[in-house]
């Protein structure tokens, strides 16, 4: 929804075709914002049928950008190699130390001081590839678990914005498994 914001705003220079997702929940937002909206859902048996419908949807829509945001499946080598710098993923920057549900929550049990995220271009590895931009914020013991979800919330979506916008204005080399960002 951020991104769909700053879109309309002009915030970020960029047409979004469609979104395609593995849940229905912002099916209403793509509705409302005339974008058209594809559930596809995946599982471990048809993960390859998935990516071959995704790789349909992004030739024929001519997507230039896929943007992962809540999107919670890895996607395969075969898929991401022939898209590199062509796929962004944004996420808590607590991998691999928080693994699995309620990385807020655990970041909470452990005592965190800094709540990040990571906006980086996807490659077969999870989570590891070339970095686009990072952003922390300071945590104290008396916010909540629900208050580092906030915080996390507005790091990722500031991140995530942060680093299509400069995707989208070419300001991005990729340099091996580094990025050089151009003022």
């Amino acid at each position: 929804m951020d991104l769909l914001y700053r879109v309309r705003i002009g915030a970020i220079a960029m047409d979004v075709p469609l979104i395609v997702s593995n849940h229905r929940v912002f099916e209403d937002v793509a509705r409302a914002s005339n974008i058209f909206f594809v559930y596809l859902p995946v599982s471990k048996d048809n993960k390859r049928a998935a990516e071959e419908r995704l790789a349909e949807l992004e030739a024929q829509h001519q997507v230039d950008l896929i943007v992962l945001a809540r999107y919670m499946q890895i996607l395969s080598d075969e898929f991401c190699a022939s898209r590199l710098g062509r796929i962004i993923n944004i996420h808590h920057s607590f991998l691999p130390s928080f693994k699995g549900a309620n990385p807020y929550t655990q970041a909470h049990d452990r005592g965190v001081k800094l709540i990040g995220a990571t906006a980086h271009y996807v490659t077969g590895n999870l989570d590891e590839g070339p970095i686009i931009e990072q952003a922390v914020e300071r945590v104290a013991h008396s916010l909540s678990p629900e208050d580092y979800v906030a915080v996390g919330r507005d790091i990722e979506n500031s991140v995530l914005a942060r680093a299509v916008k400069w995707h989208c204005e070419h300001r991005i080399l990729l340099n091996g498994r580094r990025t050089v960002i151009f003022p």
